[in-house]
């Protein structure tokens, strides 16, 4: 009983902040306003304006930027904690990393998009440096546009991968190798039959974490590239600001409830792959 009061402010704050404004959108999503009259129906017609034009395009950019950066994030990131654990100070070197990790995982918005611009936008230190100082470019690359986003979602997506796979990088034991190679198994061997496998799930949940944290990321593409970048997170941004016609009010929790379902089916499946690797990080 105790437990129960003790858990019911949580349970509380999940209510009211989650669970009731995700019931509000997704009854409101599919409400409809006559332009003419005013008068309010049932209607599909936001569920089916989001899946084409300019919603289409800002679902597919976000899919695209999401799925890329987590890519790359969870294998630069992977080789990151790799490169810790083996480390001779492994030790200092990995709470210094770790600590260093905590802080630039949670550093973003419009702070680290002022940062880049600062550093490599187009009147930034880094970018004057190699055009006044030594003549060069950037080769074309700009911060205002979809590579430029990407690379400023890794800065805090790598750090996230670093904190994520490191406990499962500790639970692979190394009674597991030394009995490989006491059976005289290669290295290769032991990753494909062994480390391999038990390693996999973890990599593909934290990949997944990634994802779902940069499809839902807004201030830091607010801040950077504006509306120039198809994102759904923007559109949503613009439909809150009445930025719709006359009768396309619910657009905007239309677009929302998209998200809403995806990042969804994203987080069961992290959940689906963590409960299968529960017993090998216990």
């Amino acid at each position: 009983m105790l437990a129960v009061l003790g858990a019911l402010p949580f349970f509380l704050y999940v209510a009211v902040f989650l669970l009731l404004p995700i019931a509000v959108m997704s009854v409101e999503a599919f409400r409809a306003v006559d332009p003419l009259t005013f008068e309010e129906s049932w209607s599909t017609d936001s569920i089916q304006a989001v899946t084409e034009g300019a919603y289409r395009r800002a679902y597919v950019g976000s899919l695209q930027l999401s799925a890329i950066t987590a890519v790359l994030g969870a294998a630069l990131g992977l080789a990151l904690a790799v490169a810790i654990l083996r480390s001779r100070r492994g030790r200092l070197l990995r709470r210094m990393v770790l600590t260093a990790s905590g802080v630039l995982a949670n550093f973003g918005g419009i702070p680290l998009a002022f940062a880049f611009i600062a550093t490599i936008g187009t009147s930034g230190v880094v970018t004057a440096l190699l055009t006044d100082t030594l003549g060069l470019g950037l080769g074309g690359f700009s911060l205002y546009s979809m590579t430029g986003l990407a690379l400023v979602y890794l800065y805090f997506l790598i750090p996230l991968m670093v904190l994520t796979i490191i406990p499962a990088l500790e639970a692979l034991r190394p009674q597991w190798r030394e009995a490989a190679d006491n059976l005289g198994a290669s290295g290769w061997q032991y990753w494909r039959h062994v480390g391999g496998p038990v390693l996999a799930p973890p990599v593909v949940g934290a990949t997944m974490l990634l994802f779902a944290s940069a499809f839902a990321a807004y201030a830091t593409a607010k801040a950077l590239v504006g509306s120039s970048v198809p994102l759904v997170t923007l559109q949503i941004a613009d439909a809150l600001s009445s930025n719709v016609v006359v009768g396309s009010e619910n657009l905007g929790k239309a677009l929302a409830l998209g998200m809403v379902v995806l990042i969804g089916l994203v987080m069961v499946f992290y959940a689906w792959v963590q409960r299968r690797t529960s017993r090998w990080l216990s």
